[in-house]
């Protein structure tokens, strides 16, 4: 059985992927890991790098969404050898020119963040990444990784350098929902072009969080493209 390793976005923890594991279980070994300040990890104090806690899990395949997409992209990129496969689902990118839509929304969840108030930080990352009827499931996910992150004071994080995509070797798949921010089919886009031999599929129906929006035809192409 081949290990795959699912890596969350931001937007909440390891839960974004129970209908992943469901699907996923039974044909190979699947590890969702809440990474550091989200879930139940807690946020060190000290320096630390999401790469390194990631690598302490491989070889595997990464599947990785959004800000875990970030991650899992520069695990693969540092550890090529370790990464049998690798699936980027809405990633983000180190660096990427994000449109005013993208900065009005950090500066507002700061705003709230910075203010106290989690739960208004919740609202608003719920209100722009996630479709009404997943915000009740997502709520709780998102509040903790809040609580979490201000519990004390940010540590510096760590990352490793980062090298052309067209030095990638790892069989990528790179999904986008279709509905996702502009930003992000762009940068889909761009990854397909720049990662040597890359797939790109684009899910009709899907927002930002495609295991959330549709599930099944997330769950079809990670069958289909991690079979051994």
């Amino acid at each position: 059985m081949s290990r795959i390793v699912l890596l969350h976005s931001a937007v909440g923890d390891s839960r974004l992927w129970r209908r992943q594991v469901a699907a996923l279980t039974p044909h190979h070994e699947v590890v969702a890991p809440d990474l550091p300040g989200f879930g139940e990890t807690t946020l060190p104090r000290e320096p630390f790098s999401y790469v390194d806690s990631v690598a302490t899990l491989l070889p595997a395949a990464l599947v990785g969404n959004s800000f875990g997409g970030m991650v899992a992209l520069r695990t693969a990129l540092a550890h090529q050898e370790r990464v049998s496969k690798l699936v980027l689902v809405d990633a983000g990118l180190p660096a990427w020119d994000f449109s005013e839509d993208l900065r009005d929304y950090w500066a507002a969840e700061e705003a709230a963040f910075e203010a106290g108030d989690l739960d208004a930080a919740t609202q608003v990352t719920l209100d722009f990444w996630l479709r009404p009827e997943h915000h009740e499931e997502v709520r709780p996910q998102a509040r903790r990784a809040y609580a979490l992150q201000s519990a004390h004071d940010e540590p510096e994080l760590l990352w490793p350098e980062f090298p052309p995509l067209s030095t990638l070797t790892v069989p990528t798949l790179v999904v986008v929902g279709a509905d996702d921010k502009p930003d992000f089919r762009a940068i889909a886009q761009h990854l397909a072009e720049q990662i040597p031999h890359a797939e790109l599929a684009v899910v009709a129906g899907a927002g930002h969080l495609v295991g959330l929006d549709r599930p099944d035809e997330l769950n079809a192409l990670l069958l289909e493209f991690l079979e051994d």
